[in-house]
C-alpha cells in the first residue's frame, strides 16, 4: 500500500472528520480492478456519509456528528438502511447476479469445485481479502476485519447436483448431467456479496468475519473435513442460510432448536444357505430373515420412539436372487433413518443393526450392518443455537421489516451444516426464491430447479448484518 493510501486508510479507520461532517473520500484507497468495485466503493461513502433520519438524528450538531464518527457501535435503524441501500445499488446488483450465473454455467460436483473455487479466489484478490486455500480440497477460508476476537464465521457451500438441467434460459449449464439443483451458486454469491460489504465497512467492524466457502454438501460431508483442516480455528459462533422455494423471496425463515433431521443410511448383508426351492429344509433362507428384519424395523419409531419425537426409518432397497427356482446364499436391504436429535439418532442406529442381526438369527442366518461411517455418509441433527437464532431473528425483522421473518416447522431433510452445530454455538436459515411469475416454485433436487435472483443483494446484506452486529455484541 502506498504511504497516501495507508494516511486514507488510517484517516477511514479512526472516523477523522473533514469539513461538513464528510469521512473522505475511499476511492483511492481501493483497487482499481474494476468500474463496479470503484462505484461500489463510492456508495459506501455517500452511504456513511449520509445525514441520519430526522427520526435518529436528534436536535443537536454533536450527536450527529458523534453518530458519524463512531459509526454503528449502537446498532440503529439507519445502520440497517446504510447497509441494504449498499447491497442494492445498481452495480452490486448487475455484479452479483452476473457471478452467480457464471457458477450457475459452470457447476461442479462434491470436492470437484476448482473453477467455483478460483472464481471465488479471483473475487476475493481483487477486494484485497486474504484467504487461505486450499482446506477440504476445493474450500477456502476468508476474513475480513480486525484480525483479532471476537471471531464470527459464515458459511456457504459450493457443489452442484448430477442432475440434467431442464430449465431453458440464457444461462442454463454448460456441462452435461450436472446442474446447481440446490441454489448452492446463489449461496457463493450471497456470501461474496456479503465480502465486498462487509470489506467496504471494514474500519466500522469490531473483529474478525471468517468467510467459509465449502465443497461437498451433497455427498462427502465437505463440513467435516473443512473442520477437520482448520475453519473453525478461532470461531465463537457460525451462520449458514440457504434458499427455500417455500417462501416468497427474500422472506427469511428458521426456528430455535432442531431444525433438520439427522440422516443416515445403512446396508446390510443377509446370509445363509442356498437350497433348490421345492426342498426349503434342505436350505437356510435368508428372504424369509430378511423378510421379517424388514418387517421388525417399523416397530422401531412406532413402538419404541416417543410419538412427539420424530423419527424414520425406511427400508427402500431389498435385493436377492434372480433364479426363481433357487434360494440364494444373501439377500441385502438398505435404507435411511432420520431422528431430530442427537440421543435419537444414535438409538436409531443402535437398534437397526440389533434388530437386523437378531431378527436373522432367529431363522438361522448371520447378518452384518454397514452404517457407511467410513465414507462419512451419516449427518448429525442440525441444532440452532436458541441465543443465535434469535440473533438471526433481530437481524431479519430489523433489517428487513417484522413481516419478512417467519418461524418455520422442522423439516426430515438433512444438511452437513450440522457438523459445525457441534463445534460452536450456530444458526441455520432459509431465505426464500418463491416467486410465482418467474416459475421459481419448484424443490431443489429438481431439474427445473430455479430461484429469482432478486434475492441475491438482499441474502448478502443479511448475511452481512448478521457478522457485523455480532462483532459488536460480543466485542
Amino acid at each position: 500500500m502506498t504511504p497516501l493510501k495507508t494516511f486514507l486508510a488510517l484517516l477511514i479507520t479512526t472516523g477523522v472528520l473533514l469539513n461538513n461532517n464528510l469521512l473522505l473520500p475511499v476511492r483511492s484507497v481501493t483497487s482499481p480492478h474494476d468500474k463496479d468495485h470503484l462505484s461500489f466503493f463510492d456508495t459506501v461513502t455517500n452511504s456513511i456519509n449520509s445525514k441520519p433520519s430526522p427520526e435518529l438524528a436528534g436536535n443537536n450538531r454533536s450527536s450527529t456528528r458523534s453518530r458519524v464518527t463512531l459509526g454503528c457501535e449502537v446498532w440503529e435503524a439507519a445502520c440497517s438502511e446504510a447497509v441494504l441501500r449498499l447491497a442494492k445499488t445498481p452495480e452490486n446488483v448487475e455484479w452479483i447476479k452476473g457471478l452467480r450465473r457464471k457458477i450457475h454455467e459452470n457447476p461442479e460436483l462434491a470436492f470437484e469445485e476448482f473453477e467455483t473455487s478460483k472464481l471465488v479466489r479471483a473475487e476475493l484478490d481483487r477486494m484485497e481479502i486474504e484467504y487461505r486455500y486450499p482446506l477440504a480440497k476445493t474450500g477456502i477460508r476468508a476474513w475480513v476485519g480486525t484480525g483479532g476476537p471476537p471471531f464470527v464465521a459464515i458459511r456457504a457451500d459450493m457443489d452442484a447436483l448430477p442432475i440434467q438441467e431442464a430449465v431453458e434460459w440464457e444461462h442454463k449449464s454448460k456441462v452435461a448431467g450436472k446442474m446447481h439443483a440446490c441454489g448452492h451458486d446463489a449461496h457463493v454469491a450471497m456470501l461474496v456479496g456479503a465480502a465486498k460489504i462487509l470489506k467496504a465497512r471494514e474500519h466500522l467492524l469490531k473483529g474478525t468475519v471468517i468467510l467459509i466457502f465449502q465443497p461437498a454438501e451433497e455427498a462427502g460431508n465437505g463440513a467435516k473435513r473443512m473442520i477437520g483442516d482448520g475453519a473453525l480455528e478461532n470461531v465463537e459462533a457460525i451462520f449458514a442460510v440457504h434458499v427455500s422455494h417455500e417462501h416468497p423471496t427474500a422472506i427469511i425463515g428458521s426456528r430455535p432448536g432442531p431444525l433438520l433431521a439427522g440422516c443416515g443410511f445403512f446396508r446390510a448383508v443377509i446370509s445363509g444357505k442356498q437350497g433348490r426351492a421345492e426342498n426349503p429344509h434342505h436350505s437356510v433362507d435368508p428372504i424369509l430373515a430378511a423378510s421379517a428384519a424388514v418387517i421388525s424395523l417399523q416397530g422401531i419409531v412406532s413402538r419404541e420412539a416417543n410419538p412427539l419425537d420424530s423419527q424414520v426409518v425406511s427400508v427402500t432397497s431389498f435385493n436377492g436372487g434372480d433364479n426363481l427356482d433357487i434360494i440364494p446364499d444373501a439377500v441385502v436391504i438398505g435404507g435411511t433413518f432420520r431422528a431430530f436429535s442427537n440421543s435419537s439418532f444414535y438409538q436409531l442406529l443402535r437398534r437397526i443393526e440389533e434388530v437386523i442381526v437378531e431378527q436373522a438369527s432367529v431363522f438361522r442366518c448371520s447378518a452384518t450392518v454397514d452404517f457407511f461411517e467410513k465414507e462419512s455418509t451419516i449427518y448429525p441433527p442440525t441444532v440452532n443455537d436458541d441465543a443465535m437464532y434469535e440473533h438471526v431473528k433481530k437481524v431479519a425483522t430489523e433489517l428487513l421489516g417484522r413481516p419478512s421473518f417467519r418461524v418455520v416447522p422442522p423439516m426430515m431433510g438433512a444438511e452437513d451444516f450440522s457438523f459445525y452445530t457441534q463445534v460452536v454455538p450456530a444458526a441455520f436459515f432459509y431465505i426464500g426464491v418463491r416467486n410465482e411469475t418467474l416459475g421459481s416454485n419448484v424443490t431443489g433436487h429438481s431439474p427445473y430447479f430455479m430461484i429469482d435472483e432478486d434475492v441475491l443483494p438482499v441474502g448478502a446484506a443479511v448475511h452481512a448484518v448478521i457478522a457485523e452486529r455480532y462483532l459488536i455484541e460480543h466485542s
